[in-house]
C-alpha cells in the first residue's frame, strides 16, 4: 500500500475542546454498549475535517477506548483471555479483510440489511432472560466455544472495517446469543474484539496519512478515560445497566440507519 502525504487540516482550539468532550462522553457509552462512533464520527466530520480524515482521525483515538475499557474489564476478572487468544488475532485479520473488501462493493448495500439485525437486536434484549450463572469466565474455555468465538471475531470484525455501525453492539449479543455470557462479560470479550479491529484499522489508515494527529491524540486521552469509567460503570451496573443503555445505543443506530435510508 503506498503511503499518501500527512493530512493538515486547520482545527481550532475551540474544536479541539468540543471534540475531547465528545470523545469523552463517547468512551463511556462505546465502553458500555458500542456505538461510541456515533457520537465522535458526527462531531469530526461538524469540526470540518473531510471524510476520510474524519475517518482516520475517529479510528485513531478510539483504539485508545477500547484498549482502555479492556483494562478495566480484565481488572475486574471478567476477560477471558485463553478465548481472547484466539478472539484477537481472528479480529484483526477480519478488520484488514472487510477494509480489502471496501474496493470491491459499496458498503451503503449493508445498510438495510443492518436496520433489520439492528431491530432483531432489540426485540432480543427485550425479551432476554438474564442466566443464572455469574459473568465471571470459567478457566479453560472449551475448544468449540473457542471456534465460535473466532467466527465471531471474524465476521463481525470483517463487517467493522467494511461498514462499521453498531459494531461493538452486535458482537456483545453475539457473546451472549452464541456462547451464553451474561452482557456485561460479552462486553468484556467484545473489547478485545474492538481493540483488534481498531488496531487494524489505524494502521491502514496511518499508513495512508489520514488521521490528524493533533487532533486524534487530544481526543484519545478524552476517550481513554471516558472509556475506563464505562467498564467501570459496566462491571458495577451489570447486565441490568447494558442492557438498557445498548438497547439505547440501538434505538439510536436505527434512527441513523432509517434517515440515511429515507434521505438516499
Amino acid at each position: 500500500m503506498r503511503r499518501s502525504a500527512p493530512v493538515d487540516v486547520d482545527v481550532s482550539l475551540l474544536h479541539i475542546i468540543l471534540l475531547c468532550l465528545a470523545a469523552l462522553t463517547a468512551g463511556i457509552v462505546d465502553a458500555i454498549a458500542g456505538g461510541g462512533g456515533l457520537i465522535t464520527l458526527p462531531a469530526v466530520l461538524a469540526a470540518g475535517l473531510p471524510p476520510h480524515v474524519a475517518l482516520g482521525t475517529n479510528k485513531g483515538q478510539s483504539v485508545f477506548g477500547s484498549f482502555a475499557a479492556m483494562v478495566r474489564f480484565s481488572r475486574a476478572g471478567l476477560v477471558d483471555w485463553k478465548l481472547a487468544r484466539v478472539t484477537f488475532p481472528f479480529g484483526l485479520v477480519g478488520a484488514f479483510a472487510g477494509a480489502a473488501l471496501v474496493l470491491l462493493i459499496k458498503p451503503e448495500v449493508l445498510k438495510p440489511l443492518v436496520l433489520v439485525l439492528l431491530i432483531a437486536v432489540a426485540v432480543f434484549l427485550t425479551f432476554r432472560r438474564t442466566p443464572h450463572a455469574g459473568d465471571r469466565p470459567e478457566p479453560g474455555p472449551h475448544p468449540r466455544a473457542q471456534a465460535i468465538g473466532a467466527l465471531i471475531a471474524l465476521g463481525i470484525s470483517a463487517y467493522d472495517g467494511f461498514f462499521g455501525p453498531g459494531t461493538g453492539t452486535f458482537l456483545i449479543v453475539a457473546f451472549s446469543t452464541l456462547l451464553g455470557h451474561g452482557l456485561a462479560r460479552a462486553s468484556a470479550d467484545a473489547k478485545v474484539v474492538n481493540f483488534a479491529s481498531n488496531l487494524a484499522s489505524v494502521s491502514l489508515f496511518a499508513l495512508k496519512g489520514v488521521v490528524l494527529w493533533r487532533v486524534a491524540l487530544p481526543m484519545a486521552a478524552a476517550q481513554f478515560t471516558g472509556a475506563y469509567l464505562g467498564a467501570h460503570l459496566a462491571v458495577k451496573g451489570g447486565d441490568k445497566l447494558v442492557r438498557k443503555v445498548v438497547l439505547g445505543v440501538v434505538l439510536a443506530l436505527v434512527l441513523k440507519l432509517g434517515r440515511d435510508l429515507l434521505m438516499g
